[in-house]
């Protein structure tokens, strides 16, 4: 839960999925505003991001069957909200200037909030893994945003610290060490081994 009111965010994570479908990776509620900053994924080639009610929409790359590192962030001042997936910007749209996230928030992974905490739709649930979510209450610049698709140790979220996170499991959810990071380059066949940075 954040408990603190930020006008910039960066969220940045992991995921492996199969799905075909629109799916939430991560959901920000707060009372009465049940999006209000949500990561929504709709393969095969679009992205939408949505704060405070109103939706931003990319075009990119198509989905391959393969882990997959988004950083979303948006600063309230010029209201600019950048997408970047495994290292790629791509281009950016304006949205909510002056606005703000507020106390109070929820935040839930692989499901879409329909209301604050609750009301979830099966057909938006995530399946497969999410791993190294972090959010930070600022805009990552590009350098730090390569550090953090690196998985270096000391680029841990100031809001959100995967690796210090206290949470609480609901559902069909299982904690799994990550066996296989990403691709090595364009060959989809070999994947590296996950260590520790």
């Amino acid at each position: 839960m954040i408990t603190k009111r930020v006008e910039s965010v960066t969220v940045c994570l992991e995921s492996y999925t199969a799905l075909t479908r629109g799916h939430s990776l991560f959901s920000l509620a707060m009372p009465g505003m049940d999006n209000a900053l949500l990561i929504f994924p709709k393969p095969p080639n679009r992205y939408e991001f949505i704060l405070s009610q109103e939706s931003s929409f990319f075009q990119v790359n198509p989905e391959v069957l393969d882990w997959k590192h988004t950083c979303v962030s948006w600063e309230s001042e010029l209201g600019v909200v950048q997408l970047w997936i495994d290292g790629k910007l791509y281009p950016r749209t304006v949205m909510k200037k002056k606005s703000q996230i507020d106390i109070e928030a929820s935040i839930i992974l692989g499901q879409e909030q329909d209301s604050y905490r609750g009301k979830f739709d099966i057909q938006q649930c995530f399946v497969g893994e999410i791993t190294n979510v972090h959010m930070w209450d600022y805009v990552l610049t590009q350098e730090e945003i390569q550090k953090v698709l690196a998985g270096k140790k000391d680029m841990n979220g100031n809001i959100i610290n995967w690796r210090s996170l206290q949470y609480e499991i609901k559902g069909d959810v299982v904690v799994q060490p990550q066996l296989q990071c990403r691709s090595l380059g364009n060959n989809y066949n070999l994947h590296s081994m996950c260590y520790e940075n």
